[in-house]
């Protein structure tokens, strides 16, 4: 698999063992620059764990990871989030005892303009950057119907309430690419729906590519232009979701487990 001008992400034979254990083997896959791309496959497939690889939770045990034209395999979480890769997760990771503004802010300060030393001493840059940030958070908060709730604290959320902050402070890092752990898991199906049109808009709205891990068929044949299927650590299938949907090989390891 050769790299394209266009391509974000490149996946080129990744693997990861634990022991004995191979979790994935060579696993290959391409995200273009734009697009919405499904990750699916049944339970201990090796979804999460291509997520921790794709995020530096795990380094690869073989194979390369390359991120907008550069390798990243090996990078801690923080080194590859600076390199435009912001998640969320399958179980939510927020800030439970600050407010939900507080939670986007964090994300914003990686951008802070002003110095150490005009933080130390609350110069004018130091509060000029503080603004910025504070109303770069109420807009992002606003855009998921969260503002008014800005000063609540996010633990106090409701579980919808803390998926779309969860989306929102990841989206606050300003990543080329944003990957989706099951986001729709514990929503209802009004909610669910809800999910499937936030983000369709955030990915015209933020010009994003997302990757999504998803066991909602609904909402991974919605929204995605192509899906990948794991099974058992390895990719049996690739295509659009007319064309995944009607694979034997999908049927029998996945979408027949659903059935």
């Amino acid at each position: 698999m050769t790299l394209t001008a266009n391509a974000l992400l490149d996946v080129r034979q990744a693997s990861r063992h634990f022991g004995g254990i191979r979790a994935l083997t060579d696993v290959s896959m391409r995200l273009r620059t734009g697009e919405l791309v499904g990750l699916i496959g049944p339970n201990g497939a090796g979804k999460t764990t291509l997520f921790n690889l794709l995020t530096g939770v795990y380094e690869p045990s073989e194979g390369t990871i390359i991120l907008n034209g550069e390798s990243v395999g090996g990078m801690k979480p923080y080194q590859i989030n600076h390199k435009g890769a912001a998640r969320t997760f399958q179980n939510i990771r927020l800030f439970g005892n600050m407010t939900v503004a507080d939670n986007v802010k964090i994300a914003y300060n990686r951008h802070a303009k002003y110095s150490v030393w005009s933080s130390l001493f609350r110069l004018p840059s130091f509060r000029a950057g503080e603004k910025e940030i504070a109303d770069k958070a109420l807009a992002m908060l606003k855009i998921f119907k969260l503002d008014e709730q800005r000063n609540e604290l996010a633990k106090n959320l409701s579980y919808g309430g803390q998926r779309r902050l969860e989306i929102a402070r990841a989206l606050a890092a300003q990543p080329k690419l944003l990957l989706l752990d099951e986001p729709a898991a514990g929503m209802n199906p009004q909610e669910t729906r809800e999910l499937m049109n936030l983000i369709r808009w955030v990915r015209e709205e933020f010009q994003l590519s997302i990757l999504l891990i998803e066991h909602d068929m609904s909402l991974v044949m919605g929204v995605c232009d192509r899906i990948y299927v794991l099974d058992q650590g390895k990719l049996i299938a690739e295509g659009t979701p007319d064309e995944v949907r009607s694979n034997p090989r999908v049927i029998q390891a996945y979408l027949g487990q659903e059935a």
